[in-house]
């Protein structure tokens, strides 16, 4: 059952959630859970649930977080692996989605071009576009939440190397993986250090020839187990439910105080990670020139290696780190500035993603287009002068899903006083003094290449966007909906 198509004559939707991924899926269930009476759709863009899950194939793909807290705080991760695959994170997404009876309110294949508020009548309306058909239809929503995610589904960043066509090989990128790409006893070249990369090198080494991760600047890569132990513990004598939000609090807690660390006292923080990295390789291994970065702990994610299968694919010789740049493509492999060759059948350009806010739609305000890179976030959450719309931004040093949770609840908090107060309109409006500063405090490749189009946080709360889930719990769960920055009125006012 699919939830019926509207038109621009019937009655509007309270929420439309858009993107039927991980975020998603969570927000529909906070949803029916704290506002049963709020009538609801989900718009994909695919054919399927499970958004970046079910988008990525690649060998290997995995979380980088650990599942008791990427996993949703209202259904218990049983897994006894704590870093797993994407099909596992997968299934996870789709059963929450069919044991909630949350499918039958997604509208799948439906791209959101274009967002059209108009404050005479409260409501949304919103075009999108079924990719199979090339046909639009209209929806109208008193309220838009944008759970889509933050980079192209479409488009990957690709860098272009001289001497590309001389290659006789194969060169492909994570995000679009052959289904037929047979890497077995061949020579493989990863270009990259980032997540993919570290995720993708022990994977295909299991069968390749040999794998190669050819880097510009090491990363920080930290080896965690694949299972928890007081998980594993925890569930023989408790409540899946208790046991899987004890782990969640420990891991949550634990992370924070690594991260705090790592920002307090970098210096020491950073040459832990390298005795750590220097301990499960060869005792001669260069860990200095391939595992020490040129930044500091957490001025970019820290890449998680589940029970050091890098290292350990490194250490038997099956995997290799080359620290340099490529100077051009032979055609049998990749030349170096360094003038090293390194030979290749198949090159995979781990070169990193691309930002696209909101899968490109067009946000149009009472009749003037909306640039995010010219709105400041309120609380992480809305936009400055932008009614009765909301976003999900997760965090750069914890997992998606906790700002997820948060962002959907305060949601459901805002609609519920609105109802209370019998207001129909909720807009967040900057004060002339509050000064703009960069939304993230990163240094990322994908984000440095999108400060031009992300929107900004503010010099003073509520519009700081904050790293920190403990300072995000209080502010989004229990602060005043009311507090003077978000304004609110009704259509019998505006009358």
């Amino acid at each position: 059952m699919v939830t019926p198509q509207l038109s621009q004559n019937e009655i509007p939707l309270d929420v439309l959630i858009v993107g039927a991924g991980l975020s998603g899926i969570g927000a529909a269930y906070w949803l029916q859970t704290k506002c049963p009476q709020k009538r609801y759709a989900i718009l994909e863009a695919r054919e399927s649930i499970g958004g970046t899950w079910d988008l990525f194939r690649y060998p290997g793909v995995r979380s980088d977080s650990d599942m008791y807290t990427l996993g949703y705080a209202f259904k218990p991760w049983r897994n006894p692996k704590a870093l797993v695959d994407g099909a596992s994170i997968l299934q996870y997404i789709e059963e929450t989605a069919h044991e909630n009876e949350i499918v039958q309110h997604i509208q799948f294949g439906q791209k959101v071009i274009k967002a059209d508020w108009s404050s005479q009548t409260a409501c949304w309306t919103v075009e999108a576009l079924h990719s199979a058909t090339g046909t639009s239809h209209i929806l109208r929503t008193r309220f838009l939440y944008m759970c889509s995610g933050y980079y192209n589904y479409d488009s990957a960043y690709r860098p272009e190397f001289t001497g590309e066509k001389d290659f006789q090989g194969q060169i492909v990128l994570p995000q679009f993986w052959p289904k037929d790409l047979d890497y077995s006893g061949k020579r493989v070249v990863v270009v990259g250090s980032g997540a993919t990369a570290v995720t993708l090198v022990p994977a295909m080494a299991q069968l390749a020839a040999h794998v190669t991760m050819l880097q510009r600047s090491p990363t920080y890569i930290v080896t965690l187990p694949g299972q928890d132990a007081m998980a594993l513990h925890l569930r023989r004598y408790l409540p899946d439910q208790l046991a899987y939000g004890m782990v969640r609090w420990k891991n949550l807690l634990l992370n924070m105080a690594l991260y705090q660390a790592a920002r307090s006292w970098p210096r020491q923080v950073k040459k832990r990670i390298m005795q750590l990295a220097a301990g499960q390789l060869d005792p001669d291994y260069d860990v200095d020139t391939h595992f020490s970065p040129r930044y500091n702990p957490w001025d970019q994610r820290v890449c998680i290696v589940p029970d050091g299968d890098l290292f350990q694919a490194i250490r038997q010789g099956h995997a290799s780190v080359v620290t340099d740049e490529v100077d051009q493509f032979t055609p049998t492999g990749l030349r170096l500035k360094s003038g090293q060759n390194l030979p290749a059948d198949i090159v995979v350009l781990a070169t990193g993603l691309t930002i696209k806010l909101f899968g490109g739609t067009q946000i149009i305000v009472d009749g003037q287009i909306c640039q995010p890179n010219e709105q400041m976030a309120y609380k992480g959450t809305m936009f400055s002068d932008v009614p009765n719309f909301a976003f999900v931004f997760g965090y750069t040093n914890a997992s998606w899903t906790l700002k997820a949770d948060l962002t959907a609840n305060y949601l459901c908090r805002l609609l519920r006083y609105m109802d209370r107060h019998g207001y129909s309109i909720a807009v967040p409006r900057r004060a002339a003094d509050v000064q703009p500063e960069p939304l993230l405090d990163f240094t990322s490749g994908y984000v440095e290449r999108a400060r031009h189009v992300l929107p900004k946080q503010g010099s003073r709360r509520p519009w700081q966007v904050v790293q920190n889930y403990l300072q995000d719990m209080f502010t989004l769960r229990f602060s005043r909906i009311a507090d003077g920055v978000l304004h609110f009125s009704s259509l019998a006012q505006k009358k």
